[in-house]
């Protein structure tokens, strides 16, 4: 990939970065090998000239907010909560699952419902927009566990298959939000590197869309508002 001025692209460790990878030699945009298996955290790819930050998840839009970084790849699901001054630019269609209200079949409100979520300003919101009064407490993972113990009634997290609320002995009440995963644009560096930035985008939502098209199904959103 040629490009006037080089670009640094935060990426979240874990299982999404092969799904990223193959996007990315999709859209014919260098990507480095085998990056899931380094314990590296900045690997360049002079060539191409990028550079690549591991990160996890949840920092990827505030290194991109603050300028470390000049994009980033980061879940529909974190840019809900963290709510960061970036640029979101493109629906990448990978990472798809839903963020869902989750609980014990048949439970029903209690005097003081207890909502236990990794995402607590996204839970709060949506039940205080519902005029609902909940106490969100936060967890870090195993959220299913909450209602098994009588820690929360309700929880908020993400669901793919729904295999490991299913083998819990829980169900999904409603869904939240569709989550895929996005490409976010620092502010500064979308208007002082909108050219490469620019290229890089329109390669990667020609490799959406070509996707989309092989398997049949509506393309994601596409580009968008910034």
């Amino acid at each position: 990939m040629e490009a006037p001025t080089e670009l640094s692209i935060a990426v979240p460790k874990g299982r999404i970065l092969r799904p990223i990878a193959e996007l990315f030699v999709e859209a014919g945009v260098c990507f480095p090998e085998n990056l899931d298996e380094t314990r590296k955290f900045i690997v360049p790819v002079p060539d191409c000239r990028l550079t690549f930050i591991v990160a996890k998840p949840a920092d990827v839009p505030t290194y991109v907010e603050y300028g470390a970084a000049d994009l980033g790849i980061v879940g529909k699901d974190v840019l809900m909560e963290e709510e960061r001054d970036v640029y979101e630019l493109l629906d990448l269609g990978i990472g798809r699952c839903r963020l869902s209200v989750i609980a014990l079949p048949g439970w029903k409100p209690t005097i003081h419902p207890r909502v236990a979520s990794k995402f607590p300003n996204i839970a709060s919101r949506y039940f205080r927009e519902r005029g609902q009064q909940v106490e969100v407490i936060r967890l870090h993972g195993n959220t299913e566990l909450a209602p098994l113990i009588g820690l929360a009634d309700r929880i908020v997290d993400l669901v793919e298959t729904g295999a490991t609320i299913r083998q819990n002995g829980l169900i999904e009440i409603e869904k939240i939000a569709d989550i895929t995963s996005r490409l976010i644009a620092n502010r500064a560096s979308y208007r002082l590197k909108n050219a490469p930035i620019q290229l890089l985008c329109d390669r990667l939502q020609e490799a959406v869309r070509s996707r989309a098209l092989r398997v049949g199904a509506p393309a994601p959103g596409g580009k968008m508002t910034r």
